[in-house]
């Protein structure tokens, strides 16, 4: 599966940003869905996961709460909400498609190229 990540830019502190995730081929539903980031000088790190079906959703713990991950299988999209961003959010942002997709990046086999997303201050 191929994905197109779209929908970062620059918000300020306290904004809210609405990322996509477009994926190309008929087995969209069959993949667990991903969202990491990976900040300048940082390794790339776990936002959250959805299951195929969405019946399984799990966030890091810095997100909690101000996060929300969905998907529509129907338009092959994957989606996240953001809000109440703060600057030290800014990242790029990935989407990552997994037979089993989980919160280690090994665990995915597909990944978008990056929206970046600028919180400023």
């Amino acid at each position: 599966v191929q994905l197109q990540a779209s929908g970062g830019g620059l918000v300020q502190a306290g904004g809210s940003l609405r990322l996509s995730c477009a994926a190309s081929g008929r087995t969209f539903s069959s993949y667990n869905m991903g969202w990491f980031r990976q900040a300048p000088g940082k390794e790339r790190e776990f936002v959250a996961r959805i299951s195929w079906n969405s019946g399984n959703i799990y966030y890091a713990d810095s997100v909690k709460g101000r996060c929300s991950i969905s998907r529509d299988n129907a338009k092959n999209t994957v989606y996240l909400q953001m809000n109440s961003l703060k600057p030290e959010n800014t990242a790029d942002y990935y989407c990552a498609a997994g037979r089993w997709g989980f919160t280690n990046p090994g665990s995915y086999d597909s990944w978008g190229q990056g929206t970046q997303v600028t919180v400023s201050s």
